[in-house]
């Protein structure tokens, strides 16, 4: 059986790292897990998503969206061999520590494949979808491979954060061609890198990314855990996508109340 100790290993951020993120909203940190980790995911997780995945529809015949990734969700409800990694200590106190709040919740897992040939992943802001009172989430992106730039790797809009604009955009098209334009504009840094195995990147729910087309033979494979402050309450919805994430994945959670439903423990402290 793999040595999977080094999931619960405590990790402390340098006040450097800290100070990085608060200022940007994302941070990439080396070293993380240990490769013999993220191969023993890579293969549990890949069994997972083959078994899971309904997507019939040829490549070439999908929209941007469907072209962008195979997305597969809350993993850890199903397999008890990918449950360790959602809950991962390490993983939960960098987010923890990143936010600066007491402890964090999971809001949901998410697996993130895109296919040999997929195409871009459009420039949007994760939080759109989710209907939290506060910008107090994270996101851990894991590779479950080395992933180079022909991979089509995560890339960030440095501090884009600030931008109002977008915000109320759907992950598509008119999101690419509008934020494109916008943050073009900008003097936001826009951060295109390599990930090694072992890497995590963390991004906030309100900053901009996107990612590049796979023109490999491979498939990139991601898995990401979304983190929320322990204490988040729910929010009124304010589009159908917030309604649809309220019900599936903080079911029975009431407006204005902590999110505290099956589907959203506490994970660390």
């Amino acid at each position: 059986m793999d040595d999977l100790t080094g999931l619960n290993e405590p990790f402390f951020l340098t006040d450097d790292q800290i100070n990085f993120y608060q200022k940007n909203k994302f941070i990439k940190i080396k070293q993380v897990l240990n490769p013999s980790i993220i191969t023993h995911f890579n293969k549990a997780i890949s069994e997972k998503v083959a078994e899971l995945n309904t997507q019939k529809v040829p490549l070439k015949q999908r929209d941007t969206y469907g072209k962008a990734f195979l997305q597969l969700m809350n993993l850890w409800v199903d397999s008890d061999a990918i449950k360790p990694l959602i809950f991962s200590k390490r993983i939960a106190q960098i987010a923890s520590q990143l936010m600066q709040v007491a402890g964090v919740r999971l809001y949901h897992d998410q697996a993130l494949f895109k296919e040999a040939g997929g195409g871009i992943t459009p420039w949007h802001a994760d939080q759109y979808y989710w209907p939290l009172t506060t910008d107090k989430t994270v996101t851990a992106w894991i590779p479950l491979q080395a992933t180079p730039l022909t991979m089509g790797p995560l890339e960030f809009s440095a501090g884009s954060h600030q931008i109002k604009e977008g915000r109320a955009l759907a992950i598509g098209d008119e999101s690419e061609n509008f934020l494109q334009k916008r943050l073009r504009v900008s003097d936001f840094p826009h951060i295109i890198e390599p990930f090694d195995i072992g890497e995590i990147s963390f991004h906030s729910g309100w900053v901009f990314h996107r990612a590049g087309a796979n023109t490999t033979n491979e498939p990139r494979k991601v898995m990401t855990i979304i983190y929320m402050d322990k204490d988040m309450e729910l929010k009124q919805p304010e589009n159908d996508n917030q309604i649809a994430d309220w019900h599936t994945w903080c079911p029975g959670a009431k407006v204005g109340e902590v999110i505290a439903s099956p589907l959203n423990p506490i994970l660390f402290p």
